[in-house]
């Protein structure tokens, strides 16, 4: 099967989430969303607070279950999942990088990204080593042996989009990652999320600024809980 006859990696249709329905505080965070996400695809979701991403993100993450509409995350319908399998495919189809980091002060580098590795018994020894091959990808294997507060805001984040990518997912989920971060670390991040993107994995930044947005293959726009695609940039 060629790159243009595989399945989308991202797929909804229709998806909407009504919080509180039927009720004198009902809100409908998203309408109706349609979206599609290629394997290998570079996406940015951009929109004000309020706008609805942040709700879609949460649903793209499984992190949330919509009120009705369809997702597959990568050929998968999550709506057929129970709660274990959910978790599941959280670990190992979606990788998750955040603005904060969430890094464990405690851990050096190398601990904290081989930690997701802890949750699916690979052994100690396997996890260590996968984890400087990430560190590695993400170029910061000489700091495998710093803590957080031994290194950079943009080697931190570099350490939590190491640990994001441990599992080999084919998403990785990106929740306002430069929001931290000075303008030049920035733009050294998103460098390096093209350079992901062009390795094969799918990335999904989630953004306000249409600074950081334009840096994507391709950008959707939430007004009012509705998708817009706009042109390339």
């Amino acid at each position: 099967m060629s790159a243009a006859d595989e399945p989308p990696v991202i797929l909804t249709r229709g998806l909407s989430k009504v919080y509180a329905p039927g009720s004198e505080a009902e809100v409908v965070a998203l309408k109706g969303v349609d979206l599609s996400i290629a394997r290998g695809d570079f996406v940015a979701i951009m929109g004000p607070s309020g706008s609805g991403k942040s709700t879609l993100m949460n649903l793209i993450g499984c992190l949330d279950t919509p009120t009705s509409g369809v997702y597959e995350c990568d050929g998968i319908d999550v709506s057929t999942l129970d709660a274990e399998e959910l978790a599941a495919l959280r670990r190992n189809k979606i990788g998750f990088v955040f603005q904060g980091f969430n890094l464990l002060p405690r851990l050096d580098a190398l601990e904290n990204v081989a930690m997701p590795l802890s949750y699916v018994r690979v052994p100690p020894q396997e996890r260590l080593e996968r984890a400087r091959r990430a560190l590695a990808a993400v170029g910061l294997a000489e700091r495998a042996d710093h803590r957080p507060n031994e290194l950079s805001g943009g080697q931190q984040q570099r350490v939590a989009i190491a640990r994001a990518l441990i599992n080999h997912p084919p998403i990785l989920l990106a929740d306002e990652p430069t929001g931290a971060l000075d303008s030049r670390t920035g733009e050294e991040i998103l460098a390096l999320f093209k350079r992901l993107r062009d390795d094969g994995h799918t990335v999904v930044l989630i953004t306000h600024d249409a600074h950081v947005a334009a840096h994507a293959d391709r950008i959707c726009v939430m007004r009012d809980g509705e998708l817009h695609e706009e042109a390339a940039p």
